[in-house]
């Protein structure tokens, strides 16, 4: 396990459960396997981990997959007050697919489904939505204050609001962004995603990513948050190298000015400081993405410093996604944070639509 963050928040879940006298069975995927099973994405890293944060016997056989003859023996076969982790549930297509016939299966291994994944709450699948049909359903206490920081945000953010906003691709923030105009006083856009809007803007980026079918779109953007009143930052320099790799060389150039054989990588110096200036003052900070690379050394210190910036805030802050939780866990500040949300996908398709599939089903 590199990071168990989502673990130890399922914890008081899981434990207020086992007081009560439940007997648990946990459902949960790990990684991409390709709708079958793979060992490299099997989940008995995960049940080791689990048992010892819980100080108690995690239930793990390896099996062929959710629903399967030998993973339904070994769910009968738990004794009361157990634990059990079942499987990856990814290891069956019909889990993506959302197939009635294995939320039917999975259903069964219970009489009361707690849905505490916000994670995956955004993705209509058979363990996440599909089971919620068949069995009384409830929120876990991390669904619970997950869905409570992010309301905040949407409609009691106390002035000013700043959103930070890394990561590669402008399409994956698209949603959000256009859900936070007129909402947030600044966004500051980091990461890749950057270049696209600032090629957008006639600038000279070298080889760095971009999107090229986001350009008329990016222009729009940067068009539309001028209308409403949010102003929308880019990094006036970057840190650049030719390839992305430890100990390469690097260089510090301005964003829109960048040699044609290197590519923007992370903030460069200036941007760091603009950056750290924008957020000051600020009383509500949403962050989600990176600022570069910053699993290489070379491409970490825009992140990191930016991490440094949001923990020193008097603020109310939430930091949401893979990366950025990594980032937060890696500079040490996660305790100066006042809400570290476990979903990256979940957490923007819930601000920019105020609802989650894994959500609506739980109400209805």
């Amino acid at each position: 396990m590199t990071d168990d963050t989502r673990l130890r928040a399922s914890l008081p879940t899981i434990e207020e459960l086992l007081a009560a006298g439940a007997t648990v069975v946990l459902m949960s995927h790990l990684g991409r396997p390709k709708g079958g099973p793979d060992d490299a994405y099997r989940m008995g890293p995960v049940a080791d981990r689990l048992a010892e944060l819980l100080g108690r016997e995690v239930r793990y056989r390896p099996t062929s997959g959710p629903g399967s003859d030998d993973q339904q023996a070994y769910v009968q076969a738990a004794p009361d007050g157990s634990v059990t982790l079942l499987e990856n549930t990814r290891f069956d297509s019909r889990e993506t697919a959302n197939d009635p016939s294995l939320a039917r299966v999975l259903a069964g291994y219970a009489d009361v489904y707690v849905n505490d994944a916000f994670g995956s709450a955004h993705r209509a699948h058979a363990s996440t939505e599909g089971v919620a049909h068949l069995l009384p359903s409830a929120a876990g206490r991390l669904m619970l204050a997950e869905v409570e920081a992010l309301t905040k945000l949407l409609h009691e953010p106390q002035a000013p609001f700043v959103v930070l906003l890394g990561g590669a691709k402008v399409s994956d923030k698209l949603g959000v962004i256009e859900s936070l105009l007129g909402r947030a006083d600044r966004l500051l856009v980091g990461g890749a995603m950057a270049y696209t809007f600032i090629r957008a803007q006639g600038g000279s980026v070298g080889s760095s990513l971009v999107e090229e079918d986001m350009l008329d779109t990016a222009r729009e953007l940067l068009e539309r948050a001028v209308a409403a009143g949010s102003e929308l930052r880019l990094p006036v320099d970057s840190v650049c190298a030719r390839e992305v790799e430890a100990g390469v060389t690097t260089a510090v150039h301005p964003s829109d000015e960048i040699p044609s054989d290197l590519m923007g990588l992370d903030i460069g110096p200036e941007a760091r400081e603009a950056f750290r200036a924008a957020l000051a003052g600020a009383k509500t900070v949403f962050w989600n993405g990176p600022m570069g690379v910053f699993e290489v050394p070379e491409f970490a210190a825009g992140t990191m410093a930016l991490a440094e910036a949001v923990a020193d805030l008097d603020a109310y802050t939430v930091v949401g996604g893979g990366d950025s939780l990594a980032a937060v866990n890696r500079s040490g500040v996660g305790d100066r944070i006042s809400h570290l949300s476990t979903g990256g996908g979940a957490s923007l398709e819930f601000l920019e639509n105020g609802d989650l599939p894994g959500l609506k089903v739980l109400r209805a």
